[in-house]
């Protein structure tokens, strides 16, 4: 492969026509192709409530590819701690590690987290030009989205009360980092008492942070020397931010001794550009559907997604997300890559497809490896 490493992301999407099921059957062979097809990481994302995802816990999934593939690093992308502990974050995956050792990657997410107080962005926009939402290498960077009226959609409002026991207050995210590494590392120590966790301590774990923005996310990673995710793919408008907001606040660590980049990009490879097109056709009214707070809709067929009624405020939702897929043959989507790989300065990319059928989702891995390989 490239000297960049390239990895998967997959949320475990159901298409239409689909079930559950079939969906995870078909994620497990995904990832035993990517293990032959030679992507250095597999990872699974964490959405709830949605008919179209049913990729709801990644350390169920993780433990069923682990066993399944036998070479590729696999992980969460991330594991959400707005509605866990920094014990059974470690304990879930210790219990896979304890047999999968040394292929675990932990990615940590702040969804639904409590934010520390009076943390600002470590710096915002400080590295790579935009002009006229366009870099100086031709890579898009639309106007940023707010995600405010997604968050307060009801969905979302259920979704969160579902997670949490009632009355709970989540930890403050950036000590919730912390603790997994003390916990991770054998050191936990509160109040006099020691915690040691079995399997756990001392597993052979690699720790992520993934960010949308130059804020808390981006700063504990970096605080912390830890390896940093940044999701062009879900929010293209401040993937620069995000990782100037990281670099910014690295400090070297016994795990790193400088920052250390993967970003992520949704693409769709075809044998030939119009393939490709008409296989992305359904992307536009399933990310409508995200965002509008219904939840994701299992993954249309083209003609399915032809037949919606589009309102401007429809696609005022989509927009910056159509405009930032990567859709073409294997040489475009790979010249459009190595564009975002330079923008950002990412030391790895991550990408994630999403068609209505398995075999095109497959071939689309297939073709972009080999034509990354020649590079």
């Amino acid at each position: 492969m490239s000297p960049t490493p390239l990895g998967i992301l997959d949320l475990v999407p159901i298409s239409s026509g689909s079930s559950a099921p079939e969906a995870l059957r078909n994620s497990i062979d995904l990832a035993q192709q990517a293990e032959r097809l030679g992507y250095a990481r597999y990872w699974f994302a964490e959405h709830h409530l949605n008919p179209g995802v049913a990729g709801t816990s990644p350390a169920v999934t993780l433990a069923l590819t682990a066993a399944a593939t036998s070479t590729i690093r696999i992980g969460a992308g991330a594991v959400q701690l707005g509605h866990r502990t920094a014990l059974s974050t470690v304990e879930e995956f210790g219990l896979i590690d304890a047999l999968h050792p040394g292929r675990l990657d932990l990615g940590l997410g702040r969804s639904g987290g409590k934010p520390a107080a009076g943390r600002e962005p470590a710096l915002v926009g400080g590295g790579t030009r935009v002009t006229d939402g366009w870099t100086d290498n031709g890579l898009r960077i639309p106007g940023k989205f707010s995600p405010a009226a997604l968050l307060a959609s009801p969905r979302f409002v259920l979704q969160k009360t579902l997670l949490t026991q009632p009355d709970a207050t989540p930890q403050n995210y950036t000590e919730q980092v912390g603790d997994i590494l003390d916990l991770l590392a054998g050191r936990y120590v509160k109040d006099g008492q020691e915690a040691h966790v079995v399997p756990g301590e001392h597993a052979a774990v690699q720790v992520w942070v993934l960010g949308s923005s130059g804020g808390e996310s981006a700063t504990v990673a970096g605080e912390r020397g830890l390896r940093f995710g940044a999701n062009y793919h879900v929010s293209p408008g401040s993937v620069l931010e995000a990782v100037d907001g990281y670099r910014a606040a690295f400090r070297p660590s016994t795990e790193l001794d400088r920052p250390y980049v993967t970003v992520s990009a949704d693409v769709v490879v075809g044998p030939d550009e119009a393939t490709a097109r008409e296989l992305a056709t359904g992307y536009a009214l399933w990310v409508r559907s995200i965002r509008s707070g219904e939840g994701a809709i299992r993954f249309p067929t083209p003609d399915e997604a032809r037949r919606h009624g589009w309102t401007d405020a429809d696609r005022d939702l989509v927009t910056d997300r159509i405009e930032t897929q990567f859709v073409g043959t294997a040489s475009q989507v790979a010249d459009q890559l190595e564009r975002l790989r330079d923008a950002t300065g990412a030391d790895e990319l991550l990408v994630t497809t999403i068609t209505h059928g398995h075999a095109d989702r497959v071939r689309s891995f297939a073709l972009l490896a080999e034509e990354w390989d020649r590079r």
